[in-house]
């Protein structure tokens, strides 16, 4: 979130905060595991931390009280003593803040060791690399991202277009397209590369149409009602999960 809190006139995103994403999985969290023993951990990065530390704020101010809070290190291959902690504590449900490369082996290694624990993460986890680590232990885990932005309306050309050359626009793929899109619309409106001008025309609050659709900033360069749904690993691949919407 300071990113943008902070970052200055120059700073701008198409996705959305990670308080928003935060706060939809702690309201999941509450609601679906009241009562039961939930882990929260992260790996210390911006990243993973910022949004593990928003969930547990969000599980906090519901009432919610987390049975372990821990941190690792990015990077490792060896996550068992943290897995032995997390079974030793008898979580049923564990949220990772992180990226996919560690969470992949941490999932490999709960199943190594019997724990059962349901895993639920932010949305770096839309990659299906992921699974290739994780083989199926992998299967079940869920995560937010914004509604798959392969499925728009807006984006089948351009989605046509890069699998013709041989590439899937999985992830974030779209919201870089749509970044520059931004920048172009900008550029246009202002007529000329002013950074100033196009910041300004940006958090102006003017519509700009995407592969993601119609984009509205606000003053910061936040986009306005970023939405956050559920998506489930199954089979090697990821997608959205009606049942947990």
């Amino acid at each position: 979130p300071t990113f943008t809190d902070e970052g200055g006139w120059n700073v701008a995103r198409v996705c959305g905060r990670d308080d928003a994403q935060g706060a939809v999985a702690a309201a999941f969290i509450a609601k679906n595991y009241a009562g039961k023993k939930v882990a929260v951990i992260d790996d210390k990065s911006a990243y993973g931390k910022g949004l593990a530390d928003v969930t547990r704020k969000e599980l906090a101010a519901a009432g919610f009280e987390v049975t372990l809070s821990e941190s690792f290190t990015a990077g490792e291959k060896d996550y068992t003593a943290l897995v032995s902690k997390m079974k030793d504590a008898g979580v049923e449900a564990v949220y990772i803040g992180g990226y996919h490369p560690e969470e992949g082996v941490i999932a490999r290694q709960m199943a190594e060791q019997g724990l059962k624990a349901q895993i639920i993460s932010g949305d770096s986890m839309n990659n299906v690399e992921f699974w290739t680590i994780a083989g199926t232990a992998g299967e079940g885990l869920i995560f937010t991202f914004a509604p798959e932005p392969r499925n728009i309306p807006a984006a089948k050309a351009v989605v046509e277009k890069f699998k013709a050359a041989g590439y899937d626009p999985e992830g974030y793929t779209l919201y870089t397209y749509a970044a520059i899109q931004e920048y172009a619309a900008a550029a246009t409106a202002t007529k000329g590369f002013d950074n100033k001008a196009i910041a300004e025309w940006l958090r102006a609050g003017n519509p700009v149409d995407t592969v993601l659709g119609t984009i509205v900033m606000d003053a910061k360069g936040d986009i306005k009602d970023a939405k956050y749904v559920w998506y489930k690993f199954s089979n090697g691949t990821y997608a959205e999960d009606p049942s947990l919407q």
